[in-house]
C-alpha cells in the first residue's frame, strides 16, 4: 500500500541514473497509488511538431497556432500513443483527471478540438509515458533515483524545456551539484 502520494509532484532525476530512460529527466507524476505510477517527462522535445503530429493522424489543423509546438517523448511506455496534459480538465472521451486544473487525455477528440483553436488554455504533448509497478517508484526513491517536489504547473507550460529540470530543482532550495550520488546510511 503506497503510504505517499505523489501525484501532481515532479520526480528529478539524481546525478547517478543509470537508466538512460530517465538520465537528467524531470517527470510529472499524473497518477500515483497502490497500483503504480503514471507519469510524462517533461523535458524531452522530440523533433516532431504538433502539426506533424496532426498530420499524421489524418486531423485537420484549421488554424497555424501550433506551429512552434513540439511534442515530446513522454516516457518509454507507448510510445506510439498520444498524451496530452491539459488546462482546464474539460469532458474527453478519456481523460484522467489530475486535479481541479489539469488533465491526462489519450482520446483523439482533444485533438481534433485543439486543431480547431479550442479546448485548452495550457498543453503539453506526449507520445509515450513513464510507468512504474506498485511500490517500483517507492523504491527507487529509497535507492536515491528521484527527488520529488511538489510540481508547478508554470514549469511544465510556461518555461523553455532546457530550463524545466533546473526550475524544478530550485523549488527545492538547492543546487543539485551539491548532492553526492549515494544514499546515507547509519
Amino acid at each position: 500500500m503506497t503510504t505517499v502520494n505523489l501525484t501532481n509532484h515532479f520526480l528529478i532525476a539524481m546525478p547517478a541514473m543509470q537508466d538512460l530512460n530517465f538520465s537528467g529527466t524531470l517527470t510529472y507524476i499524473c497518477r500515483h497509488n497502490d497500483q503504480g505510477a503514471l507519469g510524462l517527462i517533461v523535458n524531452r522535445p522530440t523533433d516532431i511538431t504538433l502539426v506533424q503530429l496532426f498530420n499524421q493522424i489524418e486531423v485537420n489543423v484549421e488554424n497555424d497556432i501550433f506551429n512552434d509546438n513540439i511534442v515530446y517523448l513522454g516516457g518509454p511506455v507507448q510510445t506510439d500513443r498520444g498524451f496530452v496534459l491539459h488546462s482546464p480538465v474539460g469532458q474527453w472521451r478519456s481523460s484522467l483527471k489530475i486535479n481541479d486544473q489539469l488533465a491526462l487525455t489519450t482520446s483523439k477528440d482533444i485533438l481534433e478540438e485543439i486543431a480547431k483553436g479550442s479546448a485548452t488554455n495550457q498543453l503539453f504533448v506526449s507520445l509515450g509515458y513513464a510507468g512504474w509497478e506498485a511500490g517500483q517508484l517507492e523504491e527507487e526513491i529509497k535507492l536515491n533515483s528521484w527527488l520529488t517536489v511538489e510540481a508547478d504547473a508554470e514549469i511544465i507550460f510556461n518555461t523553455p524545456s532546457e530550463q524545466r529540470f533546473n526550475a524544478a530543482v530550485r523549488l527545492l532550495g538547492f543546487d543539485l551539484s551539491m548532492l553526492s550520488d549515494e544514499a546515507g546510511h547509519a
